[in-house]
């Protein structure tokens, strides 16, 4: 049976402000793109520590972060939580090759998310070629990441650590066309210590170390600055840093 044809002439009123449309899959759809995938779709708000879909759980759906920052996590044999990675508007969430969840996802902000069945999310990169691509390369661009953050784990000292967290922070900002020296930080210092392999006072120390150079202010709340990227980086990378 063929698809019934819609005329769209603007971009569908849920896609206007969502994050997928400038950093995500939905990135590279036309305004008919983006109102078959409206249709294909299930939108909800979400309140902080909302958690979107357990490890373990079926994986029938995919969840795309339309806005907000949620955390990635597994139960460790222990009992402790092991973060894996945090995700921001336009990311997806839960897109894995088996048949269950490979992590716990949970808001950390206020936001709202689009859910779109396995199926139907595959059906919509069958039928839109450029989407698929788009969807190749945030893969590409995940592996990336994934491989900064075993370097970042393996060879850097703790401040080293911290100042790469933040660079990813203010790169994900840069990805979606928003300031990179100040925005909000929703993650605890416990959440950053446990991507990073690192105690809480260590975290917390270094976050000190890095404001007495004036590498970072905080004026309050989940407020974060980064004045001087560029000796940021330089930090991060191991070269001298004045201050």
């Amino acid at each position: 049976m063929t698809r019934p044809e819609r005329v769209q002439s603007a971009t569908p009123a849920p896609c206007t402000k969502c994050g997928s449309r400038v950093a995500g899959v939905c990135a590279s759809l036309d305004v008919a793109g983006l109102d078959d995938v409206s249709h294909e779709t299930r939108r909800t708000s979400v309140s902080p520590r909302h958690v979107l879909f357990r490890e373990g759980d079926d994986a029938t759906h995919i969840v795309m972060l339309m806005r907000g920052t949620a955390k990635l996590s597994r139960q460790m044999p222990d009992g402790k939580q092991q973060v894996l990675g945090f995700r921001f508007e336009g990311d997806i969430l839960g897109f894995t090759s088996g048949r269950q969840f490979n992590a716990d996802a949970e808001m950390l902000t206020e936001g709202s998310v689009c859910r779109v069945s396995r199926r139907d999310f595959e059906g919509l990169m069958a039928r839109y070629p450029a989407m698929q691509r788009r969807m190749v390369d945030l893969c590409t661009q995940e592996l990336e990441r994934t491989q900064e953050q075993l370097v970042t784990v393996g060879r850097r000292q703790a401040e080293q650590r911290v100042a790469a967290f933040l660079l990813s922070l203010a790169a994900a900002q840069r990805m979606r066309n928003l300031n990179t020296q100040a925005f909000e930080m929703p993650m605890t210092r416990a959440e950053i210590g446990d991507l990073l392999g690192l105690a809480l006072e260590t975290v917390s120390r270094a976050f000190s170390a890095l404001r007495r150079r004036g590498l970072v202010c905080e004026p309050g709340g989940n407020r974060l600055e980064l004045p001087q990227l560029a000796a940021l980086l330089a930090l991060a990378e191991g070269e001298p840093v004045d201050g």
